[in-house]
């Protein structure tokens, strides 16, 4: 009788944890594509990148440039389970055309993306605030299947790589 005890127990233990497990992984994970694409915004020409992303536990990642180099912008955020997200984007300024004081060569910026997930893609934009400052971007996540991530972008033009502020 104490045999069936202790097998019910594991059972029931067992089923109770089989959907945290489940969940441990996200059904996000793997190697994404970053789109990024902003509209000119006063002096500032339009510009686009694309560079490598991953989820991981539904933690969203993706990079662009060296990490505090010119050029370099970080995204980071959870991804609800509805796909639903807000996502951090962070960056330093390549150089200065005309941005005016709030972009001087160097400086860092950062913004929110407002973005929704599916299991193989995701789109988002840029929250523009008062729209002032911030220029109109759009965000493109593409879900990789068995083919390598897209490399990063960073030998595109010159005037592709004005950062957005």
């Amino acid at each position: 009788m104490q045999m069936w005890k202790a097998v019910r127990l594991v059972v029931v233990c067992t089923a109770m944890l089989l959907p945290a497990a489940a969940l441990a992984g996200g059904k996000y994970d793997g190697d994404w594509t970053t789109h990024l694409a902003c509209e000119a915004h006063g002096e500032t020409p339009a510009y686009k990148w694309e560079f490598p992303s991953t989820i991981k536990d539904s933690n969203f990642h993706g990079q662009h440039g060296e990490e505090g180099g010119p050029g370099y912008l970080v995204i980071e955020g959870k991804i609800a389970d509805d796909g639903s997200a807000k996502l951090t984007a962070k960056g330093k300024v390549v150089e200065n055309h005309a941005h005016g004081v709030f972009a001087l060569k160097g400086n860092n910026y950062d913004y929110d993306i407002k973005a929704q997930f599916d299991a193989t893609r995701g789109a988002g934009s840029r929250d523009e605030g008062a729209g002032i400052l911030g220029r109109s971007c759009t965000f493109e996540f593409v879900k990789q299947t068995g083919a390598a991530p897209a490399a990063d972008s960073t030998a595109a033009p010159a005037a592709s790589q004005d950062a957005p502020h």
